[in-house]
């Protein structure tokens, strides 16, 4: 091995540690922090207690309505983006000329980079307004129009991924399939799609991570109610909200209200953790049938 060799694995070595360090000094943190709130809060009373108020004079300090805001949103935003998304995979991987694919994959993808402030008030100028001509009960913040755009902004992480994934599927697959007599419809959904099912695992675990994660959407179109409850009509709270809540100055620093935050975000840190080994065992397992 050269000298020139050798440098590059040092870089690219020390690049891999960057990585490393920084996510143990992101635990660290989240931890160290966190062993002082829960020094001072109950984790009983944090896992189970459905009010959360560490801001107001009545102090409150459960989990319970930051979780099922993010989990309605997530949910929402999935549920829109995972069947469009894999609509759009299967029909550039099985029907659309290959001219078109070029041009419409690139375009999907722009999504992808708009700023999310700019889908938080499209959220909350255009679609919100949009929805209450069919729900007129709708508050003018609500979980509904955050989840579906949202949605519509992780529809490339789908798309993108999942048809990535049927690409891969070797090619004697499909022609076995019309060897059979089978349509370009069945061979894409009762052949490929199965085939591809693990990339299609992750692609959509990637979009629930990418929804849970979202902050600026949420913050701007769905409130700051803290509320246990799963009603999409009404003003929620995430976590990611709340953390931009407090992070906005208003609380002293070191206070027990600003170490809510990094409950917090241990909480999301540890449901994502957990969240991203179940798409790892879910893809080996696949990968372990399709062999």
């Amino acid at each position: 091995m050269n000298v020139k060799e050798k440098i590059i694995e040092k870089i690219l070595a020390f690049c891999a540690l960057v990585t490393v360090f920084t996510t143990i000094g992101i635990i660290l943190i989240l931890a160290i922090e966190a062993v002082g709130f829960f020094s001072q809060v109950s984790i009983v009373e944090f896992l189970t207690s459905t009010k959360w108020t560490p801001l107001f004079t009545q102090k409150s300090y459960g989990i319970l309505p930051l979780l099922s805001g993010t989990f309605l949103t997530t949910v929402i935003a999935i549920s829109v983006a995972l069947p469009v998304g894999l609509t759009i995979a299967i029909y550039l991987n099985e029907y659309a000329s290959k001219r078109f694919r070029q041009i419409l994959k690139p375009l999907l993808e722009i999504l992808a980079v708009v700023p999310t402030v700019v889908y938080g008030f499209f959220a909350l100028m255009i679609v919100t307004p949009f929805l209450k001509t069919f729900i007129p009960e709708l508050s003018g913040f609500n979980a509904l129009s955050p989840g579906i755009v949202m949605g519509i902004m992780i529809i490339p992480f789908v798309s993108s991924l999942s048809e990535d994934a049927l690409s891969s599927v070797p090619n004697s697959l499909r022609q076995a399939s019309f060897g059979m007599g089978s349509t370009k419809f069945q061979t894409a959904f009762r052949v490929m799609v199965p085939a591809a099912s693990s990339g299609i695992v992750v692609s959509a675990i990637l979009a629930v991570s990418r929804a849970i994660g979202e902050t600026m959407i949420v913050a701007i179109a769905a409130g700051q109610q803290p509320r246990f409850g799963f009603d999409p009509t009404v003003p929620i709270e995430t976590i990611t909200a709340y953390i931009v809540q407090v992070s906005m100055g208003d609380v002293p620093h070191g206070s027990l209200a600003y170490k809510t935050i990094f409950a917090a975000g241990i909480t999301l840190f540890i449901f994502t953790f957990i969240l991203n080994n179940i798409s790892y065992w879910i893809k080996e397992r696949y990968q372990e049938e399709y062999e």
